[in-house]
């Protein structure tokens, strides 16, 4: 569940469904809707704090943050694991790389 929750959050920041400054969800508001335990309620918003998708803002709670991109090489070495999984996944369906890079053109739009 974290680990859905989390990529949930994070492509709702990255496709401006949340906008910087919005408040976000207590622990325990985040995890009645849920219906998860307050501990993974917290390690998710722990876990968006250190990506940098949210900040916790003393008197205001818990907010969008802003985006900042990390430096290339951090920024590759994010998204190494995920990559190599995409691509042993394709190959395991079929696809070649122009195929895989057709599919990723159109989720980036």
């Amino acid at each position: 569940m974290h680990d859905e929750v989390v990529f949930a959050v994070t492509k709702a920041v990255v496709t401006r469904q949340l906008k910087p400054g919005d408040r976000f969800p207590s622990i325990r508001t985040l995890s009645q809707e849920l219906k998860i335990n307050p501990n993974t309620a917290q390690r998710i918003v722990s876990t968006l704090v250190e990506r940098g998708i949210l900040e916790v803002q003393p008197g205001i709670g818990t907010i969008v943050g802003t985006l900042r991109p990390a430096p290339a090489p951090v920024r590759r070495a994010a998204l190494h694991d995920d990559i190599e999984r995409v691509v042993v996944e394709a190959r395991r369906v079929g696809l070649d790389v122009d195929d895989l890079v057709e599919l990723i053109r159109r989720e980036w739009k």
